[in-house]
């Protein structure tokens, strides 16, 4: 019973119809950021270019800052599971992220979902629920999803033999890429219900 209280406490309460509308809003987008920003960057910057040969240092920041916004204001287990499993999903299905490597990251797809998972849910317990320090909340959030997705990462390693260039591009992305994106996303999100917060107490 705790645990579903917290799955449906928000910080800023919506009506049934605006809950709906944000729920599909981030839905939508969420799952579409793997598949367009890789390409956008393609055609802005190049496809030889830094950002976007490392175009998952972008997609991943927006992804967990929508994460961070589900945490905060997006009620139920369902709706939360949702926007946990699409962008994954989404990644894989379309290749455009992690390429070659996809195949790979196929196995993954339990370990990306149970990370995102804890991450939300530890925000929504921590500083939704039990009003803990938000720079605190994100430390802890950001190292459990962390944990649980290069340690599985490390565990498939050892159980299938990975090309060693895929390798080192998985062990980057499953390990130090998270780690910058959901920070990044957290000071992000940080700043979103900051403004969101002034902005109701001016009503």
């Amino acid at each position: 019973m705790e645990k579903e209280n917290c799955l449906n406490e928000v910080v800023y309460p919506l009506t049934r119809k605006f809950e709906i509308i944000q729920w599909v809003t981030l839905s939508i987008f969420i799952f579409l950021v793997p598949m367009i920003i890789p390409q956008l960057l393609n055609t802005i910057f190049g496809a030889t270019s830094w950002i976007a040969t490392h175009s998952q240092y972008v997609v991943g920041t927006i992804v967990n800052t929508v994460l961070v916004t589900t945490a905060i204001n997006v009620k139920g287990f369902k709706q939360i599971a949702g926007l946990i499993t699409l962008p994954s999903i989404s990644a894989i299905g379309s290749g455009l992220i992690f390429k070659s490597a996809s195949i790979y990251t196929v196995y993954m797809i339990p370990a990306i979902w149970g990370g995102n998972f804890i991450f939300v849910y530890l925000i929504r317990k921590l500083f939704v629920s039990k009003k803990v320090n938000y720079i605190l909340t994100s430390i802890v959030s950001i190292l459990a999803k962390v944990a649980i997705i290069y340690s599985f990462f490390r565990i498939l390693a050892l159980a299938i033999n990975i090309p060693n260039p895929m390798f080192t591009a998985l062990n980057l992305s499953m390990g130090i890429s998270q780690i910058i994106t959901a920070t990044i996303a957290t000071i992000i999100g940080f700043g979103i219900n900051k403004a969101y917060n002034n902005q109701t107490n001016k009503e």
